[in-house]
């Protein structure tokens, strides 16, 4: 056991793959890092081989031997599972704390268990941060994208650390800001990974339309994708799915159509699109993308259904020929109108976890920062694309721009891309290909820009069976009326109330 000379800057508890990582990160950066895992034979593995020979990362083998290798303030970053995980360490670790200590929440916890932890550890003098880490493996090892928030007495402790550690963007500023207080990081965090859900969704529906439409091979999307990651579209999860669509297994077959269909998630997805509801924000994509993966993990009930529910092909999209037969209706696409229909819809995604985002500061009094955030996203995370640099041009430009689809550059390039964005969902459409978050995309510009929905009738139905009250559009708004519709009504409405 490697004993220390001086005490460490920071600890880190959790030496599975993104703890780990973080520590050599932290370690490579200057500062000296004391380890601890409850399992003590990670802590051995870890010190003899990835941290073999670096003497300023040591082991503990106790949550107190930990602490007492700690500088005051002593600074502890969580590298736990989200969940019971968290309070479990928290009320072991606390005993060996005092006041002004900061302990750091680095995993992927629900915002309103954060909320409760800041001020459980507040009211015993000890600091508390949240801090959403994005960028996987490679990220925490060499430079992810973090976002802190909490008790605003942590970031002096943990800047000069975190903003060491953390990506940079291209002109070098760090992805990592202080977000503001309570839960602010992780709920930035849930809505980096709600609009990471629409990402892979959109790109994985492109994916079905190249290939079953358009007739692609892989190597020829691969090809497409490569292409594509020097226009707007250019990211990270672009750049990987090229890499994706050309891996050959060890048979020289490919190795994307070996995998089964059946999508994983570990609930931040749901986590935003439950909180959307309570908010009454719109984030329809992200929904869409969610409920995706559900229907993709029933895989047994899907093969079935494969078999039963047939498509109608005297309805269907032609890509060969610009006739048809009298029963055909005929859509052309390239993959150009392919690129510019996920472009389009990317905007959309980016702009509801924005919306999703304002919502929120309002409600819980965080004041964000959006601009700064899309900074943050720059660099070291998964969503980490040059559309970001627009979206913080767009709010640098305007602090109280009301949404993405109100600035001017995203604008056009919408208007750019519509005709094939329709094009590409009625193709979609009539080959019987399922493109719900691409579809969605399109259902909410359209409805956003609607001046007049077809709302109405389902305030008058609501009247008509509850006596729920309508607005007039010739009266002023916030006056509401009932109507007795059959004659045989009551004249007693009910009470309003918004949700």
């Amino acid at each position: 056991m490697r004993e220390p000379t001086d005490k460490c800057d920071i600890g880190v508890i959790g030496l599975a793959v993104m703890g780990r990582n973080l520590a050599l990160n932290i370690n490579d950066n200057g500062f000296s890092v004391a380890v601890y895992d409850k399992t003590a034979s990670d802590v051995d593995k870890f010190l003899n081989n990835a941290a073999a020979g670096r003497k300023t990362i040591v082991g503990a083998y106790s949550l107190e031997r930990l602490c007492g290798r700690l500088k005051s303030p002593k600074k502890i970053l969580l590298m736990v599972k989200a969940g019971n995980a968290v309070d479990e360490i928290i009320d072991t670790v606390l005993p060996c704390l005092s006041e002004g200590d900061c302990v750091v929440d680095g995993g992927n916890s629900f915002f309103k268990d954060t909320e409760r932890r800041c001020k459980y550890l507040g009211e015993k003098g000890v600091i508390f941060c949240g801090a959403g880490i994005s960028g996987g493996e490679e990220g925490a090892r060499r430079g992810p994208s973090i976002m802190p928030g909490g008790d605003d007495r942590a970031w002096p402790l943990l800047k000069e650390i975190l903003q060491a550690i953390c990506a940079k963007t291209p002109s070098n500023e760090p992805c990592c800001g202080w977000i503001g207080g309570g839960a602010a990081g992780h709920y930035v965090k849930m809505a980096h990974n709600g609009i990471e859900y629409g990402d892979m969704q959109l790109i994985s529906e492109a994916y079905a339309i190249l290939k079953d439409i358009l007739g692609l091979g892989h190597d020829d999307m691969a090809e497409l994708f490569s292409q594509w990651n020097k226009t707007e579209l250019d990211s990270y999860l672009i750049e990987i799915t090229a890499d994706i669509l050309k891996y050959r297994d060890g048979d020289g077959g490919l190795l994307v159509e070996k995998i089964l269909d059946c999508a994983g998630q570990k609930g931040t997805g749901k986590w935003m699109s439950a909180n959307a509801l309570e908010l009454g924000t719109p984030v329809t994509l992200i929904t869409e993308a969610v409920c995706a993966r559900s229907v993709s993990a029933l895989v047994d009930e899907r093969e079935m259904a494969s078999s039963v529910l047939k498509r109608n092909d005297d309805c269907r999209a032609s890509i060969n020929n610009s006739g048809g037969g009298l029963n055909k209706i005929t859509v052309m696409i390239t993959a150009e109108d392919v690129r510019k229909a996920l472009l389009a819809s990317k905007i959309i995604s980016y702009a509801q976890g924005f919306m999703l985002m304002a919502s929120a500061s309002k409600e819980y009094g965080w004041g964000l920062d959006l601009g700064d955030i899309a900074l943050l996203w720059r660099g070291g995370c998964v969503v980490r694309s040059v559309l970001l640099d627009d979206v913080k041009s767009a709010f640098k430009k305007n602090p109280l721009l009301k949404n993405l689809l109100f600035d001017d550059k995203f604008g056009k390039v919408l208007i750019d891309c519509q005709q094939s964005w329709r094009s590409v969902a009625a193709a979609a459409a009539l080959s019987g290909i399922a493109v719900p978050a691409l579809s969605s995309a399109l259902s909410f510009y359209d409805a956003y820009r609607c001046r007049r929905s077809p709302a109405n009738l389902i305030q008058a139905q609501r009247d008509y069976f509850g006596a729920h009250t309508y607005e007039r559009v010739d009266r002023p708004r916030g006056e509401f009326f009932h109507t007795d519709w059959t004659g045989k009504g009551g004249d007693v409405p009910s009470g309003t109330y918004s949700v």
